[in-house]
């Protein structure tokens, strides 16, 4: 009996797959174009784009429009709870994670901002930016904003050196104002990357992120701070606790 042949886009599939397993390719490394696949398998495009499809739907790959084919890297799962740490959610996985400070200013709180922080439209709030990291990859934007009411001072320049420092604003209000706090609500979303926020993950702007709103309070049950956080869509997942 005749042994049956594999298709060719399914042999050039597994040819791929164990580059990626013996390490020649390496998680999050551009690979080759369909272009240079074709002329390195000797096929046409359309069967390397059928390998690549299944390489896709594998989780092994990931396809960024205008910049590429790249190793897929494992998921990082982001705990969303009462408390939540960056730094320690990271760690827990093998990641080392950091944050870079982006702008510090004081602002108008539009209606957004108002209703979550539960001050009148166009009171100061300040706002605080910073993009974060997981090792070398930046996979999150998060914007928070405190009401200068009870935090008056949060933008001085030497608490935004501390904060540079010590790179945690948990602990700079812990610092500050003996000031902790605990989530109050989240609300998840999806959307499409918005062009400043694409150039800070390093992602096309088709690309999708999952927009994170929170609420946290102080020890008293006062609303201090209003959150919005994007995570690029294809590094993270959302894992949510529940309350004990």
């Amino acid at each position: 009996m005749k042994r049956e042949t594999l298709p060719i886009y399914i042999q050039i599939a597994a040819q791929i797959r164990e580059s990626i397993n013996e390490g020649i390719y390496k998680k999050g490394e551009k690979l080759p174009s369909e272009a240079q696949f074709s002329q390195q398998f000797a096929v046409n495009r359309h069967t390397i784009r059928q390998a690549i499809a299944l390489l896709k739907i594998e989780g092994l790959l990931r396809v960024d429009r205008g910049r590429g084919m790249f190793v897929a890297e494992k998921t990082i799962r982001y705990p969303i709870g009462k408390r939540v740490r960056y730094n320690q959610a990271l760690k827990a996985q093998g990641r080392q994670g950091r944050y870079e400070l982006i702008r510090t200013i004081e602002v108008n709180a539009d209606s957004s901002v108002a209703e979550n922080l539960q001050i009148n439209q166009g009171e100061p709030v300040a706002l605080i930016e910073r993009l974060g990291f997981a090792d070398s990859d930046p996979i999150v934007v998060a914007t928070s904003y405190f009401p200068l009411k009870l935090f008056p001072d949060l933008l001085a320049t030497k608490n935004i050196e501390l904060l540079q420092e010590i790179k945690s604003i948990s602990k700079l209000m812990q610092h500050l104002y003996n000031c902790d706090h605990i989530r109050r609500s989240t609300s998840v979303s999806s959307r499409l990357i918005q062009p400043q926020d694409a150039r800070l993950l390093q992602v096309a702007l088709n690309q999708p992120i999952l927009l994170v709103e929170s609420v946290n309070l102080n020890q008293s049950g006062d609303i201090i701070e209003y959150g919005v956080t994007r995570f690029r869509g294809d590094k993270v997942q959302l894992d949510f606790e529940n309350p004990v």
